[in-house]
């Protein structure tokens, strides 16, 4: 008996160290989070002398701070539709804004497999709060499209106190129903991004996490925790913050957002997740006129570096060795084949346009030499290497520009008189480009 008992009380701490060497080899969480019209030069560490982000800076100091990181958009939802779909946002019809007045009845299609599709089938828990901005109708909903959990809102922006989106409606969900609650939006999406990770700890679920925390500031309206409500149910009007304060708001907005990534980072380490987590901090585009675009000309909307060129910063602590400036051209398309790289796993879709820069990250090898494109109204540019060809298309004519951006980031120089032939070039290859990824694709947003 007393044999017995030696081998089943042997075989369990076997069964014990066996599963504790799974968990500790389980794919590593990730949390992405991403600001709104948060320009290049609106964090300290990216050159902000007045806006302070300790936490922010301390996680580009630990990990990857990027100089040369890209939205896909120059505006809010074709960025996160290249963000969930690792494609052009043109393939995917979101062209542009799915605005709270026009296109309430559409959204992101179903058919698209989103990176929280791709992460949940290969065992991951999946979890979103925030900013969905991809569809207003329930069909539309992130818990349709590969999130376990979903609490926040879906237009481009809402009242931070009372959640009422610019055309007066109430527009704070829980999963696929409004369900209101008291709270600064911002703090209210740090509260939940925390609270799911003490959650869903891989030593009591043995499954990694995917948490995408998709912040609405420093996006308008101008509200700080103190301010009151200014957007009324039904009425699709707003009281603005006077502009002489709106600087002074702005600081407010970004630096309570940078108290929440401290939080979110604080909860990974006191569940000892820290280390085996990647966390990717990266803006939906740049920041508007309100905004800081540091030495760049342009702003959100625009075709200009101050329109695309985002502050992003790559945290892995067991794997990325820290205090990294990476100078290639990288977009936010590149996210979803680059995660699903470090799990091993290749997506499912075969038209993706971005691609892994795992091993740029791992190695710092060069990335391969590729052309990168955007398009938004009536502006398109062409980036080869470190010529930026930017089209303008007016009712009788078209202007061009043509840069250097390793001689001149802020655009000031204009060479398209003296480069012709490179023009032409150029000219060609966005034109093919652009009549390639709207082919066959029915447009939800221009």
């Amino acid at each position: 008996m007393r044999n017995i008992i030696f081998i089943l009380q042997l075989s369990v701490f076997f069964l014990s160290c066996t599963g504790k060497k799974e968990i500790s080899n389980l794919s590593p969480n990730i949390v992405i989070i991403m600001a709104d019209d948060l320009g290049y030069g609106d964090i300290s560490c990216y050159g902000n002398s007045t806006t302070q982000t300790p936490n922010l800076d301390l996680l580009a100091t630990k990990g990857v701070k990027f100089t040369d990181f890209h939205s896909n958009g120059a505006v809010c939802s074709p960025t996160r539709a290249a963000l969930m779909t690792g494609k052009y946002q043109q393939r995917t019809g979101v062209n542009g804004v799915i605005t709270a007045k026009n296109h309430r009845e559409v959204g992101l299609n179903l058919s698209e497999i989103t990176i929280a599709e791709e992460l949940k089938k290969y065992g991951y828990n999946t979890g979103m709060f925030g900013k969905w901005h991809l569809g207003y109708p329930k069909e539309y909903n992130p818990t349709l499209q590969g999130f376990d959990k979903f609490t926040g809102f879906v237009s481009g922006n809402i009242d931070y106190h009372g959640h009422i989106d610019q055309e007066g409606y109430l527009d704070w969900w829980k999963g696929t129903e409004i369900d209101n609650e008291d709270g600064y939006s911002t703090d209210l999406i740090t509260e939940y991004g925390v609270k799911y990770i003490n959650k869903n700890d891989p030593e009591k679920t043995g499954r990694p996490f995917f948490l995408y925390l998709a912040h609405e500031a420093p996006h308008y309206p101008y509200q700080r925790r103190i301010d009151k409500i200014i957007r009324e149910v039904g009425k699709a009007r707003t009281k603005r913050a006077n502009q002489d304060s709106i600087s002074s708001i702005y600081k407010e907005m970004v630096e309570v957002m940078d108290e929440g990534v401290g939080k979110v980072i604080q909860s990974l380490k006191e569940t000892g997740q820290y280390e085996n987590t990647i966390i990717l901090f990266l803006s939906d585009n740049g920041g508007n006129q309100f905004g800081n675009n540091g030495s760049l000309r342009g702003y959100k909307a625009s075709a200009y570096e101050g329109g695309t060129r985002v502050p992003a910063i790559f945290s892995y602590p067991d794997r990325i060795k820290k205090g990294r400036i990476n100078k290639q051209t990288i977009l936010t398309m590149d996210v979803l084949p680059t995660l699903l790289d470090f799990i091993g796993q290749k997506p499912s879709a075969t038209d993706l346009d971005g691609i892994s820069i795992k091993d740029n990250l791992l190695h710092q090898t060069n990335l391969p030499q590729r052309d990168v494109f955007f398009a938004f109204g009536n502006k398109s540019f062409i980036r080869s290497g470190d010529w930026k060809l930017i089209r303008i298309e007016e009712e009788h004519s078209n202007t061009i520009e043509l840069y250097n951006l390793l001689n001149d980031v802020q655009e000031r120089n204009d060479l398209s008189s003296a480069n012709p032939n490179l023009v032409n070039k150029l000219t060609r290859k966005l034109e093919l480009w652009k009549k390639e990824v709207k082919e066959g694709v029915i447009m939800i947003a221009e």
